[in-house]
């Protein structure tokens, strides 16, 4: 109810809607909003955003209960949250799971993060919510709640100043027993429960409300005024002089101000002030009003309404005083950038605020830092809080700035996180050596495993253990009975390891201690090892090392060998590192003695297929070889080989073959089929016949067995090499003028796959031609096919021949002709392996490699006689072998010649038929052959006493060196050879 107060007393009420005082309020109502309802501009407002900055929040809020059996919570006020955010939090029944409902069920201060599926409008960004009840002494009226960015719960300060805060605002708000515990009521009543409440606590905070005539200086108030002020309802005489006397003088000009600027303005008028009550009390109040124009236009009243801050302004006064002795830095920025307060930690850091106050925040040298305009502009543009870590001019020190967006401008928190760096920095130190520490021993145990020889483990154990410890130095020995044998060294200079190479080092050193119990030795220190060792002075001088770790090497209990590892300073290890170290040392022992077997395993293997293959290459007039066999680098036993074998007449056969697959099966397989090449070969079978019982051979060995296999059949006589193969590469043939071909043979499936007859292919090839026969694993691989391989090889023969197709010779092997003509064919040979065969290339499959350099035999070294079909055969060759030899100054090998002919061609004329003929051959040996048409094969029999005949073959294999048949494409030939005058037999 207004009182009009000017000398006459007013007790009459008017009625409702009736009278000035119901006019005055109507325009109060219309203009000024409730302090309790409204989101801007009231009572509760001011406190929650100083709350909600003190507690570097996003926004606050305030709900109060309502009775009922529903027992829902209903939003009255929030600040700085959105109205999308708001509405989230509208209405929240007792149940929920949210800080606010539990806070009420739980009676204390509540923190949870905030997941997105409990927001309607989600965060962008990890928040959460603190909230505490409302006590009074009726019970738990409502709940203070204030959304929180970021992942942390607030501190134990924090929660105690919200609970501070609480006390006070329920005691603002007030209470009543009737909505806190009143079950009885109807749904009716529980629907006007929150009417009820804010009109109870608008009895507790009593708002006046006032009209001034801007004319005449009366002012027209209600009761409620009368409180606020502390003045009776007739001390007061209704003029404005009157009110503006109790105004504190301090504050005085200023309200005086803001009332003329708002008349001439007709703007709102707001200002908060100290009014002097009559008791001698001093309290704050808030001012606000409007001016209402009269009919000519000009200011006639100012209305308004006026309520006691005295309790909000203590707590803000104490938390701005929280504010300026907190330990965090603390800047206030206007909507120009412009610096309008620093708290004494600012101060301190930045300067004083004098210097500062006015200047635009990233002009300021002390805080000048790269990025901080930019975020700050995009603070206030998106309206989120947002934060960076920069190293400030001040002091150097790194701080974490925090900028808040605020509904005037920004405010900046700097929060000195130098420690928190620090630690962060050896935290990450230490995980970043954790993590390389584990790459290192995932690595070491990745190389291990791979780790085929001795020398395999020693390199990989260097390269991964030494860096780990900050080593030079590593030893790694293998146990020799009671001593330790040296495998491998890495880090020492070349005196010391000559030193130890000599032989064994005096006993009693470190490492032999480890041989019998198997302890680790470490030792930090030059003087500790003299003192413990002194027979090792001289040695220990020679390594340059100056601290060592003796570590034994075991495997299942028992000591395979040692490791020692070496550092070039005085080093001692901690507990973790020798409990790495020994750890590691597990590793490198298991790798090591896997090396050893395969080591010895690998040697075996190694004879095995040097066994099985040729140890040396005949020297031979029709042809000067080199051959190269390379095993694979797993070390597999492989079925690749190569022969070279002598035959009658200067002839010589030249065999390479491919037993498919790896192991020990196939290494038998492959000698197998090279002794029966080589027993076939001997019994002078032509090539095709010869493939057929190699083909029964392998078929018999089962159904896995396949073998290719290239047979080259050379005569020296006539210059024709008859090809046969079976599923083989080609073979190459280079011509004197160095042109490179690859014959087309004819085609015939693998042995063991094939069915007989086997083509064969004549090639005549002229003097000094070379034949280059290879196995698929010469030019097949895994970065290339077999047709690239053999069109590699066929450059490779061309540019690494140098003119060597000019060097043919003839004649005896140990002519020096015939010698540089083989080293030339061994450095093709390596030519050609380093370019093919590279020693990465060298993974999967062997290789083998056979080089032939053809020499015919001249015609003056070649002779033949077609002789008669009747006894006079013998004379004539008698006579025709009288006067070669002469020719040849043979003359010793004349009388023997002529009885071998003799007994032969009698042979022919009494047991086969013709034609008969007589062929003598100058070579290695001197070789007699006589031909007929008959297929019989001659056999020596033993002849009795008794016998008239029968001892012509055995006088033939006395006097002759070697003699044997072969048939031919029109009989057989019988030939024998002698061994040339000077030449052993």
């Amino acid at each position: 109810m207004l009182r009009r107060i000017g000398g006459v007393r007013v007790d009459k009420t008017p009625p409702p809607g009736e009278g000035p005082e119901a006019t005055a309020q109507a325009k109060l109502h219309s203009s000024i909003p409730s302090p309790v309802q409204g989101r801007t501009g009231t009572a509760l407002a001011p406190l929650l955003r100083q709350v909600v900055a003190d507690l570097k929040g996003l926004g606050g809020m305030v709900h109060l209960r309502e009775s009922g059996p529903g027992r829902r919570l209903r939003l009255v006020e929030s600040s700085g949250l959105s109205q999308d955010l708001a509405r989230s939090f509208q209405e929240i029944h007792w149940h929920e799971d949210l800080p606010t409902a539990r806070a009420l069920r739980e009676e204390g201060a509540v923190w949870l993060p905030l997941s997105p599926e409990e927001l309607s409008h989600p965060l962008p960004f990890p928040a959460g919510m603190v909230a505490v009840p409302l006590h009074s002494s009726e019970g738990l009226g409502g709940v203070l709640s204030v959304v929180t960015a970021g992942p942390d719960p607030p501190s134990a300060v924090q929660r105690g100043y919200l609970e501070a805060v609480a006390r006070w605002l329920l005691g603002a708000l007030g209470h009543t027993p009737a909505a806190a515990h009143d079950t009885t009521r109807t749904r009716s009543d529980e629907n006007t429960a929150t009417g009820y409440a804010l009109q109870h606590a608008l009895d507790e905070v009593p708002v006046g409300a006032w009209d001034w005539n801007i004319h005449t200086g009366d002012v027209v108030w209600d009761d409620a005024m009368t409180r606020v002020l502390g003045i009776g309802p007739d001390d007061f005489d209704g003029r404005i002089e009157t009110w503006r006397a109790m105004i504190h003088p301090e504050d005085l000009p200023a309200v005086l101000t803001h009332a003329e600027q708002s008349q001439r303005k007709n703007a709102e008028y707001s200002v908060k002030h100290r009014v002097r009550r009559r008791d001698g009390s001093v309290g704050w109040v808030e001012v606000r009003g409007r001016t209402l124009l009269g009919e000519d236009g000009e200011p006639a009243h100012m209305v308004g309404r006026l309520w006691a801050i005295t309790q909000t302004r203590a707590v803000m006064e104490s938390a701005g005083r929280a504010l300026r002795h907190m330990s965090d830095g603390f800047l206030a920025v206007d909507t120009e950038w412009r610096i309008l307060y620093l708290n004494l930690q600012a101060e301190q850091l930045l300067g004083a605020s004098r210097e500062l106050v006015g200047r635009t925040l990233w002009e300021v040298p002390t805080i000048r830092v790269p990025g901080l305009e930019s975020r700050c502009r995009r603070a206030v543009v998106d309206r989120t809080p947002t934060g960076l870590d920069r190293q400030l001019p001040a002091d150097g020190r790194w701080y974490h700035l925090r900028l808040i967006p605020v509904p005037d401008g920004l405010t900046v928190y700097l929060t000195d996180i130098t420690e928190r760096r620090q630690l962060e920095a050896e935290r990450a130190a230490v995980e970043r050596a954790a993590a390389e520490r584990s790459a290192r021993i995932g690595e070491l145990t990745a190389a291990l495993a791979e780790a085929l020889t001795a020398e395999d483990v020693v390199a990989a154990a260097a390269e991964r253990v030494l860096p780990l410890f900050g080593a030079t130095g590593l030893i790694v020995q293998a146990r020799e009975g009671d001593r330790l044998q040296a495998v491998g060294a890495v880090g020492y200079p070349q005196p010391f390891m000559d030193r130890f190479a000599e032989g064994p080092l005096p006993l009693g050193t470190p490492a032999d201690h480890t041989v019998p119990d198997g302890t680790p030795r470490f030792i930090a220190s030059p003087e500790e090892m003299e003192a413990e060792y002194p027979a090792l002075r001289t040695l220990v001088a020679l390594s340059g090392k100056r601290a060592w770790a003796f570590l034994p090497l075991m495997v299942s209990g028992r000591q395979v060998g040692g490791c020692v590892v070496s550092f070039d300073r005085t080093r001692r290890l901690t507990g973790e590192e020798r409990t790495l170290l020994i750890a590691l040392s597990g590793l490198v022992a298991q790798a090591l003695e896997r090396a050893r077997q395969y080591d010895a395993e690998h040697g075996r293997a190694q004879a095995l297929q040097r066994g099985l293959l040729p140890r040396a290459l005949p020297c031979l007039p029709a042809v000067t070889t080199a051959a190269r066999y390379l095993p694979a680098s797993e070390g597999m036993l492989g079925g690749d080989w190569y022969d070279v074998i002598p035959l009658s007449a200067e002839r010589v056969a030249l065999v390479i073959g491919d037993v498919m697959g790896h192991g020990l099966p196939e290494a038998a397989t492959m000698g197998r089929l090279r002794t029966a090449v080589h027993t076939l070969a001997g019994l002078e079978l032509p090539p095709d016949e010869l493939f057929s019982h190699l083909n029964d051979l392998v078929s018999d060995l089962g159904d896995d067995f396949y073998a290719t296999c290239l047979y080259a059949l050379y005569d020296p006589a006539t210059g024709v090499c008859t090809f046969v193969g079976a599923g083989h590469p080609p073979p190459a043939v280079i011509h004197p003028d160095g042109t490179v071909r690859f014959p087309g043979l004819a085609a015939n499936p693998p042995l063991g796959s094939a069915t007989p007859p086997f083509d064969t292919t004549d090639v005549e090839l002229p003097e000094g031609s070379l034949l280059v026969l290879y196995t698929d694993g010469f030019v097949e691989s895994a970065r290339r096919d077999i047709d690239t391989g053999i069109a590699q090889l066929a450059t490779a023969l061309t540019t690494g021949l140098d003119g060597m197709a000019r060097h043919g010779t003839a004649g005896d092997c140990s002519d020096s002709a015939r010698d540089t003509e083989a080293r030339t064919l061994d450095r093709l040979g390596d030519t050609l392996v380093s370019t093919l065969l590279p020693a990465p290339e060298r993974t999967h499959d062997d290789a083998a490699l056979l080089l032939a350099r053809t020499h015919t035999l001249t015609a003056r070294n070649v002779v033949s006689w077609t002789l008669s079909d009747d006894p006079v055969a013998a004379g004539q060759a008698r006579d025709h072998i009288r006067r070669q030899l002469d020719q040849w100054q043979l003359d010793e090998l004349v009388m023997t010649t002529e009885l071998i002919a003799s007994e032969l061609v009698g042979n022919v004329v009494r047991h086969a038929k013709g034609p008969v003929r007589l062929r003598l051959l100058r070579g290695r040996t001197l070789i007699c052959e006589v031909s007929d048409g008959s297929l019989t094969t001659p056999r020596i029999r033993r002849a009795r006493e008794t016998d008239e005949g029968g001892r012509g073959l055995q006088l033939v294999a006395a006097l002759s060196q070697r003699w044997g048949t072969r048939y031919t494409t029109d009989g057989k030939c019988i030939w024998t050879e002698q061994a040339l005058p000077g030449t052993p037999r």
